[in-house]
């Protein structure tokens, strides 16, 4: 059976949800860390396993120049997170989705300056997730990053994004709360008015600072991976998929890269939410896959020279997904050249193939929205988005202070031990790696809406 380890207590609470819930499980065996980046990625992010906490409240650092953010942010985060170390050949016990506290560093009085700052890491195989949250300034910032070829793309996702999102949008939150719309004695409407710009030039500029810092991540990696190919050639071929949910006030703001999803519940209109309304499920992410017709439709357009930028159903025969973090013999025909034999891509012709240009969305949540459920690709290739959403439904419905993306973990290892042949406790016997036949790592969150739930869950699914 899957065991969990849980943990609750009330969390600091959003204008907009109430209870955060999360339960993740590795299907690959993943070396230890490499010496990627100089070090800073390395031994020191896998802390010795612990029990899950509930989130914890700890105040924000000292105040930081943005040059020390730069240079300290792989380390003064990863650190702190708390990941499960390599496991023997023949442990299945690999997984796990842990809370820790983590300082946030903040540079003036403003938004990142927080009281109260809770966070969560952790980790399934090539996984990572993050999830962090500000009562003081109401935001929730929750990341699953899906590695693959290795987890260093991951890992440095984990130790720099975030850091970087959140200092750009101190920035952009100063500067919104500095300006006061002018009123108008002629009309409210002219004041209504004033502020609905603001208020559509503040959702821009946060999708903008997305944008860029996922750029700025990228261009990071890339030059690290460039330093260190000679004498880590395997590099080149690492990435990750990336999937961020920023829940700021109303407003749900994603990014992705790749085809993790972020799928919302939602009553139709007309129904009452305390009966059985109907939920809808609706997808906020794209995927990028080469299954996606649009996406397959923009690699061949791109790529006119090249009659095979598609090949057995993967980019150039290596990728299922159309866009990634990192990956960079896709992206580089110096990086390709660094690999040998079959690795290497031939008929480099007109790289890059793999983009990193991220679908960006934000969403105003309404009272129809009752929750969110973000999971990596693995979750997906069991459940469909409407049968997550409607096992979700059910089981917090029965089980109002339950554990439902525990719950979800559950629904996928069954599933898949049925397609398996096996039972429910065979398939989890399987050693990680031997197990990556039958289903893949999976990160699942589930955030839901409104004020009904106040608790938080994480669990280590085995």
């Amino acid at each position: 059976a899957v065991k969990g380890v849980e943990s609750r207590s009330d969390i600091p609470r959003n204008g907009s949800f109430s209870c955060l819930s999360g339960a993740a499980l590795s299907a690959n065996a993943t070396l230890a860390n490499t010496n990627i980046c100089n070090g800073l990625i390395g031994s020191d992010i896998l802390p010795s396993l612990d029990s899950p906490n509930s989130f914890r409240r700890v105040p924000s650092s000292p105040s930081l120049s943005r040059l020390d953010i730069l240079s300290s942010s792989l380390q003064s985060s990863m650190s702190n997170l708390s990941c499960s170390p390599p496991s023997p050949v023949g442990s299945y016990e690999t997984d796990s989705y842990m809370l820790k506290t983590m300082s946030v560093p903040t540079r003036s009085d403003s938004f990142l300056n927080a009281v109260e700052v809770q966070v969560a890491g952790g980790a399934a195989g090539e996984d990572r997730v993050q999830a962090v949250c500000s009562e003081e300034n109401e935001w929730l910032f929750c990341a699953i990053y899906d590695g693959f070829n290795g987890r260093d793309a991951a890992d440095f996702l984990a130790g720099t994004l975030y850091e970087t999102i959140m200092f750009n949008f101190n920035l952009l939150d100063s500067e919104s709360k500095q300006y006061v719309p002018s009123i108008d004695a002629a009309s409210d409407e002219s004041l209504y008015s004033e502020m609905e710009v603001s208020s559509r030039s503040f959702r821009n500029g946060v999708l903008d600072i997305l944008h860029r810092a996922l750029s700025q991540a990228e261009n990071d990696f890339l030059y690290m991976v460039e330093q260190e190919m000679e004498d880590r050639p395997d590099l080149v071929s690492v990435g990750s998929c990336v999937l961020v949910m920023l829940l700021h006030g109303n407003n749900l703001y994603t990014l992705n890269l790749g085809d993790s999803r972020a799928v919302l519940a939602t009553f139709d209109e007309g129904n009452d939410m305390d009966q059985s309304g109907r939920l809808k499920a609706i997808q906020l992410t794209d995927s990028h896959t080469v299954d996606n017709e649009l996406e397959r439709t923009r690699l061949l357009s791109e790529h006119p020279d090249d009659s095979m930028p598609v090949i057995a159903g993967k980019v150039k025969g290596k990728l299922k997904v159309t866009r990634a973090f990192g990956v960079g013999y896709l992206k580089k025909k110096k990086l390709n050249d660094a690999l040998m034999g079959i690795l290497r891509v031939r008929n480099l012709i007109s790289p890059p193939y793999i983009s990193t240009e991220p679908s960006l969305n934000v969403h105003e949540i309404s009272k129809s929205d009752h929750f969110v459920i973000i999971g990596s690709d693995g979750l997906f290739d069991f459940l469909s988005n409407e049968e997550a959403v409607k096992l979700v439904h059910s089981y917090i419905s029965s089980n109002p202070s339950g554990d439902p993306a525990k719950f979800l973990v559950e629904q996928l290892v069954i599933k898949a031990a049925h397609s398996a042949g096996f039972s429910k406790g065979e398939l989890l016997n399987i050693p990680a790696g031997r197990r990556r036949k039958y289903h893949d790592d999976v990160t699942v969150i589930v955030i839901i809406l409104g004020t009904n739930h106040r608790t938080s869950k994480a669990s280590t699914c085995i």
